[in-house]
Order: structure tokens, then C-alpha cells, then sequence
């Protein structure tokens, strides 16, 4: 089994920063791919960003240039840096990895049990 825990739900002003993590932790044996997505109410989820297990990054046309996803393999934990943060990114934000267990090998997509951000004055 593997279970993953996020954190950094808050509330913050516009053009303020956050940053959310998700720590995994279970029979893992490596972890491949880490996204963010979000789901704000009446929209469709959203990719937010992705990390490879190589570090390449990929990211939504919406929060290029603001948001920075990174990773730290040694502890099996993804991040999220949210800065100058907009009304339009609150949202209740989710990670999801590919994770390969151990000992028998299988690849399994895990989500977080999601985090609301609220940017707000």
C-alpha cells in the first residue's frame, strides 16, 4: 500500500505565496511521474504540473511563469511553490503519483486527499 499526505492549506491575499507539498510513504520501490492538479468549483480539473522522474517539467499555459513544481527523491515528497497567487487559483489542489511498488512490482497512480488553497483579499 502506499499513502501519500499533503500539506500547505491556507488562505492567502492575492500576489501572495504558497507552498504545498505531498510526501508519500508505503511499499515504494521508485516513483516515476508527480503532478498537481486542481479542481476549483464549477470547473473541470485541471493539470496543473508535472514533474518526470529525470526533472523535466511541464506546465499549464495558466500558471507558467508562477508556479514551480519540484521533487525530493530521497524523501518520495513533490512540491508545488505558488507565487503571486490570483483569485482564479483557488482551488482545492491534489497531487498524484506513478509509483512503482516493491517487492512485487506494480504500478499504481495514488492521489493526495487534496488541499484547499483560497486566494483572497
Amino acid at each position: 500500500q502506499v499513502q501519500l499526505v499533503e500539506s500547505g492549506v491556507g488562505l492567502v491575499q492575492p500576489g501572495g505565496s504558497l507552498r504545498l507539498s505531498c510526501a508519500a510513504s508505503g511499499s515504494i520501490f521508485s516513483i516515476n511521474a508527480m503532478d498537481w492538479y486542481r479542481h476549483a468549483p464549477g470547473k473541470a480539473r485541471e493539470l496543473v504540473a508535472t514533474i518526470t522522474s529525470g526533472g523535466s517539467t511541464n506546465y499549464a499555459d495558466s500558471v507558467k511563469g508562477r508556479f514551480t513544481i519540484s521533487r525530493n527523491n530521497a524523501k518520495n515528497t513533490v512540491y508545488l511553490q505558488m507565487n503571486s497567487l490570483r483569485p482564479e487559483d483557488t482551488a482545492v489542489y491534489y497531487c498524484k503519483l506513478s509509483v512503482v511498488t516493491g517487492p512485487i512490482y506494480r504500478l499504481l497512480e495514488v492521489w493526495g486527499q487534496g488541499t484547499l488553497v483560497t486566494v483572497s483579499s
